[in-house]
């Protein structure tokens, strides 16, 4: 094997080479030829968006007027409406049960270092932090247990499904239930990961289960409300709801709808970006009025956009020495993005070595591994933030707040509050324990915005550590974001390069804005996105002078990177197996013709294939299309009818006999979802079928029930969702 001769950890696993599938084998990089080909998994589909356009279809479309095709625009834009609401009620849940578990840890914990740093009690504390660490941790690993699915960011997922591949359970209530259950305790435990990304993968959920108005988890939530059934609408909901999503936890509409158009669709169109936007707008305001009501008791204030704010950047007033940024210091944002996009590769690399290890040695084994794992990293990353707050940091002088970088008051005590005096007295402050014993949204409030000087020795060991444990954690089963670790590791490489120009070149700089490229860089060469990123960034920061810097130093982190290896969420993609495809194409794949990838032994089907010809195929085959073919008087095979999509999760259903009437029935049911009066009505006067006797042979029950009614419904062999609906009964995985 491939593996066999370099480090342990592949030795180990080279004796278990030949139980695997080649498509496991494939991804973890053991193969002897083809390294570096994906094969596509099996429980992985194509979804439908093109239009059908069969004879259903097109009593459907006989049967609109204007006036349904208005009522028809008129419920998708209140569907959209309360998509956008229901992610920022949301994104409010969650924000609100974080803050009061953190705050809770730490005011319990800080207390008890302050009474400990007399009495030489600090063990005590650190059993205090560690047990309420892992048991939040223990809570949310087990939720992914009973949802594997809901571990992760969920965007690599939701990129997938909005460029037309299906993920069994990825839209699914309980995903979501998971979901957002388990990324409160998992940001609550003081594990190096945000709650963005996973807000994104919310309201993806949201926007694919609502507009449905039923549930397969739960089988009592269902009404009738025959619209938005095809693979298209749902796409489109989903798209709005990872916009809004975005929103939510940034406070930017506009980055979210170039989010969802720049890593998501790949079908777009100008009513939907109107849709998108108005989402996006319903998300943010929804949780915009509700923070601001809660957290200042002032209820239409507007004051919180979005779940992670930057601040204000303002020079003070009156200073004329002051500025955010200038034409030199451009050139130290380019060098900036060449690090961030070196670092972001390395990031990346490490943290695909990882997710290659976990498949290997973690994945096949029994699932309480996962938990243990994920407590594992829990408690290294307890012990890491307890000795580094309390043995690593320095003593610096608090700046007064009359010459701190902004001259919003409130700003000023928010950062001033937050300060922790860990063994450090007289007007002094502990810079470690002030970045690693505080959230992350306030450690990066520091880094922007606090006018004292960081240590170098103290930034450079607090980016190194992150690094390391930001890397390891992003992929433990626990729901995990990655855009505010990756913010805050990149803020305090910003902010060093910002102490030393100071301080060894003297020169007159804004700190708060290199701590900003440096997240930007850092961030850009993990994610490798641009356009969205950007404007993100500047809605958060609420100062369009930031805008060009922004741009070029994601510019330069982007390429950079892409030099080395692809972003995070198309590397998890790849690692996955699923077959996306990308924007462009190689410059080798523009030789190629058709005939150079298509497969000679071609797997085909007849019209009137039989049922026990049909399940030999999917048994024995792992594609999902298989084409239809006919015969001609001199017996050639002509390819003329199309082809058909099969899924492999199927379940044959033996007490159903595969009659004509029985195709009538199955039919019937799916045509009841169209908002076409006709097709109902034909279904009226059919007649049920009876289940076939237990045990009975299939072929025998086809011959006796041969001679039964014939169906009123011309047989459509171009439908897919048509020949899927005779054949099995697929398994949904909306809600």
């Amino acid at each position: 094997m491939a593996c066999c001769g370099g480090c342990l950890c592949c030795q180990c696993c080279c004796n278990e080479g030949e139980t695997r599938t080649p498509e496991e084998l494939t991804i973890l990089g053991e193969t002897r030829e083809d390294e570096d080909e994906i094969l596509p998994r099996k429980d992985y589909e194509s979804l439908d968006y093109d239009r059908c356009i069969n004879e259903p279809f097109l009593d459907v479309l006989e049967g609109l007027d204007n006036k349904k095709a208005r009522k028809y625009e008129a419920i998708k834009w209140i569907l959209v409406f309360a998509i956008g609401v229901s992610t920022g009620l949301t994104g409010l849940f969650v924000d609100f049960f974080v803050r009061l578990f953190t705050q809770m840890k730490f005011s319990l914990v800080g207390q008890s270092v302050e009474e400990c740093s007399e009495n030489g009690c600090l063990a005590l504390s650190l059993l205090e932090l560690l047990a309420l660490n892992m048991m939040f941790v223990f809570i949310s690993s087990v939720l992914v247990l009973i949802e594997p699915v809901a571990a992760g960011s969920g965007i690599p997922e939701i990129k997938s499904y909005l460029n037309g591949v299906k993920i069994p359970g990825i839209v699914r209530l309980r995903t979501f239930i998971c979901k957002v259950t388990g990324v409160l305790f998992a940001v609550a435990a003081g594990l190096f990961v945000g709650k963005e990304g996973p807000m994104i993968h919310s309201g993806a959920i949201i926007g694919a289960g609502l507009p449905q108005f039923q549930s397969i988890t739960f089988k009592k939530i269902r009404f009738h409300f025959p619209y938005f059934r095809s693979d298209r609408d749902k796409r489109d909901f989903v798209s709005a709801g990872a916009a809004a999503g975005v929103a939510a936890a940034f406070g930017a509409p506009i980055g979210g709808t170039l989010f969802s158009l720049e890593e998501g669709s790949s079908f777009w169109n100008q009513a939907l970006t109107w849709k998108v936007l108005f989402c996006s707008m319903s998300a943010t305001f929804t949780l915009n009025f509700f923070r601001s009501g809660i957290n200042f008791n002032k209820w239409g204030s507007f004051q919180l956009p979005g779940l992670l704010n930057f601040g204000e950047f303002k020079c003070v007033d009156g200073d004329k020495t002051c500025h955010l940024w200038t034409a030199v210091d451009l050139a130290f944002f380019v060098l900036m993005g060449v690090a961030g996009g070196l670092l972001g590769a390395l990031f990346n690399c490490i943290n695909k070595r990882l997710a290659k290890y976990r498949m290997r040695n973690v994945h096949p084994k029994a699932r309480f591994i996962r938990v243990l794992e994920s407590l594992l990293v829990c408690m290294v990353t307890t012990l890491v933030i307890f000795v580094a707050s309390v043995a690593l940091g320095e003593c610096r002088d608090l700046v007064s707040t009359s010459n701190n970088t902004s001259t919003q008051g409130s700003v000023n005590e928010e950062v001033n509050s937050t300060i922790r005096r860990f063994f450090c007295y007289n007007n002094t402050y502990n810079d470690m324990a002030t970045l690693f014993f505080n959230p992350q949204e306030v450690a990066i409030h520091q880094l922007f915005h606090q006018n004292a000087t960081f240590s170098p020795i103290t930034l450079s060991l607090f980016f190194v550590l992150y690094f390391v444990l930001s890397c390891w954690t992003y992929g433990v089963s626990v729901p995990s974001g990655l855009f505010v670790p990756s913010l805050l590791c990149g803020a305090s490489l910003g902010r060093l390069v910002a102490n030393v120009l100071k301080i060894n070149f003297h020169m007159q700089i804004y700190s708060g804005t290199f701590a900003l490229i440096g997240a930007a860089a850092f961030l850009g060469g993990v994610v490798r996105m641009t356009i969205s990123l950007t404007v993100i960034l500047i809605e958060s920061t609420n100062e369009i002078t930031y805008g060009l810097p922004i741009m070029i130093t994601l510019m330069v982190a982007k390429w950079t990177g892409d030099f080395f290896n692809k972003g995070i969420y198309d590397i998890h993609i790849h690692l996955k197996g699923v077959p996306l495809l990308e924007w462009e194409t190689e410059v080798e794949m523009d030789k190629l013709t058709a005939s150079d990838i298509m497969e000679p032994n071609l797997t085909y089907v007849y019209p009137h294939t039989r049922i026990q010809s049909l399940v030999s195929i999917l048994r024995t085959t792992v594609y999902h299309a298989f084409p239809v073919v006919t015969e001609n008087r001199d017996n050639e095979k002509e390819f003329m009818k199309g082809n058909i999509l099969i899924s492999n999760n199927i379940k044959f259903k033996k007490s159903s006999v595969l009659t004509r009437a029985g195709e009538q029935r199955r039919r019937c049911q799916s045509m009841k979802s169209y908002p076409s009066s006709e097709l109902r009505n034909v279904c009226d006067e059919q007649t049920a079928v009876e289940p076939a006797e237990e045990g009975q042979d299939i072929l025998q029950q086809m011959l006796e029930r041969r001679v039964q009614i014939k169906s009123k419904l011309r047989f459509d062999m171009f439908t897919v969702r048509n020949l899927q609906n005779i054949f099995m009964e697929r398994d949904e995985t909306f809600t």
